[in-house]
């Protein structure tokens, strides 16, 4: 077991930690005061002083496979039900091939963002990929990413009332078992954790009510997590009262979700008595900014929710919606869209948004063991340096990050192990992967 000692960051988010902290065996084990030394030998040393020392980020809300069709023009400019709509019949023309290079495109994207675990809602399974959550867990563990695989579900088309066409969903036994096998195969509920599972049929428009409370009992049967679209926009609200007669928050408690195993996806339009009602129930609220803004979805009431006692935390969300996979970007647009929500600069502050995208969505993803720079939790690290122009000049260096616009991590460290040195990650060749990329995602015009 090698121990490190990472001296004397630039600046640090965690009290207690401006001298550095010291890893061993993938474990943060000491944080030092400003010019405090390791009290045990160390085998090596990380000079930081240029270097801002972030937790680890961590997305709570992707869909990999939107890789391949960003900025679509069939897409474009349209709100969600359209956008949908416009895009099912191009999705389902997903393969194995062109799945597994989304995936890796979406994940390197991430790390190199200083993203260090990332929640995948991966809900299509067109003929011939069935093996979608497989694919996945084997590109994380080559990537050495730290993942939560949700096996995601649509069991309701357009023929029955839903909003998908017939050629993207499910028999509600066929998911439900590949679910279970899931579970048992890949999902490890131990601290440190690399490959967790959850369960998350896709939304209220697009499966039904038993399909929900099944996938309760599943998840409480193996204690695992469960996810989910809700609240994202009038249109939603409008279908559960029709479809239910209820509004989203009471059809969770209906079937069953209305607890803290849940974390839910955007979470834009619930009242001021809703958020209170998932405070009270624990239930997490993965935000969502870009997202909610290209397809003018709405605000999160991220501070209600707070306040409420919701776990809060981000997303970057599909990247046909975003149009892309960077999570420290959307730490930027947390604070802008939250000070445009609020109409207050004080509402949303650099350091609140940076705790949205560590320990709000660790709590998102039930992990008490990521998400915090502290002794005895898991050496997830994102250093950022300030040595662009746009950083010239910026006297507080954390916040410079999130006012500034940093965009790419200089160093990113997973369990202990650094996965992107110098701005790029280990052992992989990027512009290798952005051309068979560029030239999978051709298939999808």
């Amino acid at each position: 077991m090698s121990r490190l000692f990472i001296r004397a960051p630039l600046a640090i988010l965690a009290d207690g930690a401006e001298g550095g902290i010291v890893v061993e065996d993938g474990v943060i084990v000491d944080c030092l005061p400003s010019g405090g030394q390791p009290e045990a030998p160390v085998d090596e040393t990380f000079d930081a002083s240029s270097h801002v020392v972030l937790p680890g980020l961590i997305n709570t809300h992707h869909h990999f496979y939107q890789t391949l069709t960003r900025a679509h023009p069939e897409a474009i400019d349209k709100p969600l039900f359209p956008w949908l709509e416009s895009l099912y019949p191009i999705w389902a023309r997903l393969d194995p091939p062109s799945f597994r290079l989304s995936v890796r495109l979406a994940l390197t994207e991430l790390m190199l963002s200083g993203c260090t675990t990332a929640a995948d809602h991966h809900y299509l399974f067109p003929g011939g990929l069935d093996d979608a959550i497989d694919i996945e867990a084997a590109e994380a563990e080559a990537l050495g990413m730290r993942v939560t695989l949700t096996r995601g579900a649509m069991d309701l088309s357009r023929k029955d009332g839903g909003l998908p066409p017939d050629s993207v969903v499910q028999d509600r036994d066929v998911i439900l078992q590949d679910a279970e096998r899931l579970i048992g195969r890949y999902h490890d509920g131990a601290t440190g954790a690399m490959t967790q599972i959850a369960l998350a049929p896709c939304s209220p428009f697009s499966v039904t009510r038993e399909l929900m409370m099944e996938s309760a009992a599943l998840a409480d049967r193996h204690d695992c997590r469960l996810h989910t679209h809700l609240g994202e926009t009038e249109d939603e609200n409008a279908y559960c009262q029709e479809i239910f007669g209820c509004r989203p928050v009471d059809y969770l408690e209906e079937v069953g979700w209305l607890g803290p195993r849940t974390w839910l996806a955007h979470g834009i339009h619930f009242t001021t008595d809703e958020c209170a009602r998932l405070g009270r129930h624990k239930v997490g609220v993965c935000h969502c900014p870009t997202s909610n803004a290209v397809l003018a979805s709405g605000f999160c009431p991220v501070n209600e929710l707070k306040t409420a006692g919701s776990p809060v935390g981000l997303g970057v969300d599909g990247s046909a919606s975003n149009d892309g996979s960077n999570l420290m970007e959307q730490v930027r647009h947390a604070l802008m869209i939250g000070r445009l929500n609020y109409r207050s600069a004080s509402a949303v502050t650099a350091r609140d948004a940076l705790a949205m995208a560590t320990a709000g969505s660790a709590a998102c993803l039930g992990r008490t063991d990521i998400g915090r720079i502290a002794p005895g939790l898991q050496a997830d690290l994102a250093l950022f340096t300030l040595d662009e122009l746009r950083f010239s000049g910026a006297h507080d260096p954390i916040a410079a990050l999130v006012l500034c616009g940093a965009t790419r991590a200089d160093r990113v460290m997973i369990r202990g192990e650094w996965r992107v040195v110098d701005g790029l990650p280990l052992g992989l060749d990027l512009a290798r992967l952005r051309r068979e990329h560029g030239a999978a995602a051709g298939r999808f015009t």
